[in-house]
């Protein structure tokens, strides 16, 4: 079959404001303007990559919606399924500059936006059919209970049809009522997925272990193909529903500028891998060296490569390999 895309997702994006100086948001005087959401940091990882990429969302008839709809455009995401709607605004974020690796503080002003009133009704049948891969994240699904069903109803629909799907628990707490609601939810949509990608972290909060393991059990008994379970600076962990298993060192990065963003740049690796065909060893190793880019500069998708940079990174990577290290 012949898809019109390769990858549909999505999602919440937000104007960014980026502190210029370290310190309190109270105290910064100057920030820089950027793109922010984690479903659209995916996008603009995989369509650099030359996927052809679907976006879904709603933006204000504002400043900032034609902002994110010129993101959209420059990155060549296609955004036939983005409404504008002009009830409500387009939300937006500052974030605070760190110096020491730490995570930046992020203040989010989103409530009532126009993205919160994403719902079945913006569901496209034949576009997102047209798909041969669904990214999720946990994000999208906890802005409002409208768009969780329309979370629930791509899930289903991508299954049936027999397209791939991929989940990123991507945990927000203050956006859930409770974090039971929050962790059976989850879970819950993560039984539709082939591959599930949580932070260890995370899976302490929905599983109840930090075993990687064990993590990667639980998902495997409720259907997943494959868990990779992201172990932070000591690499990842991945299991399949086929005994597969292993672990894959991180990449080291000398200098941390900015923490936000890492889990987003790992999903485009690892997404764009599997979709490539590669073997999920490889699969994981490009989620690490992707996710180690995008700690090393400001903002949360300016680290994630051209598919030229990436070829040329994972071909010095192949040259300095020694044999043994290559056959293993």
């Amino acid at each position: 079959m012949t898809h019109s895309l390769d990858v549909i997702t999505y999602g919440e994006a937000m104007a960014m404001f980026v502190a210029a100086d370290t310190g309190a948001l109270s105290d910064v005087a100057h920030f820089t303007k950027r793109a922010a959401g984690a479903e659209l940091n995916v996008a603009t990882g995989l369509a650099r990559l030359g996927f052809k990429v679907g976006w879904m969302s709603r933006v204000g008839d504002d400043s900032f919606g034609r902002f994110v709809r010129g993101v959209l455009e420059q990155e060549g995401i296609d955004a036939q399924c983005v409404e504008t709607d002009p009830r409500y605004p387009t939300g937006f974020q500052l974030k605070s500059k760190t110096d020491d690796g730490s995570d930046p503080a992020v203040e989010y002003f989103r409530r009532g936006s126009a993205a919160s009133h994403l719902s079945i009704g913006d569901f496209k049948r034949g576009y997102v059919l047209g798909a041969r891969h669904l990214h999720l994240s946990g994000v999208a699904p906890a802005i409002s209970s409208t768009s969780l069903e329309l979370a629930f109803l791509l899930a289903r629909e991508m299954r049936e049809a027999g397209r791939t799907i991929s989940f990123d628990p991507n945990l927000r707490p203050t956006l859930w009522g409770s974090e039971a609601e929050m962790v059976a939810t989850l879970n819950e949509l993560a039984r539709f997925a082939d591959w599930v990608l949580p932070g260890v972290n995370e899976g302490r909060i929905l599983t109840g272990s930090d075993d990687p393991e064990l993590i990667a059990r639980f998902y495997l008994e409720r259907g997943a193909r494959g868990v990779i379970v992201k172990l932070g600076a000591e690499g990842a962990y991945f299991e399949t529903n086929t005994g597969e298993r292993g672990h894959v060192q991180a990449q080291r990065v000398e200098n941390v500028v900015d923490t936000v963003g890492a889990g987003d740049g790992f999903a485009v690796g690892v997404v764009s891998a599997l979709l490539e065909g590669r073997t999920l060893p490889q699969a994981v190793a490009r989620g690490n060296r992707i996710g180690a880019l995008a700690v090393q500069v400001i903002g949360d998708s300016e680290g994630l490569p051209t598919r030229a940079e990436l070829d040329a990174l994972e071909a010095h990577d192949a040259h300095d390999r020694s044999p043994a290290q290559a056959a293993a």
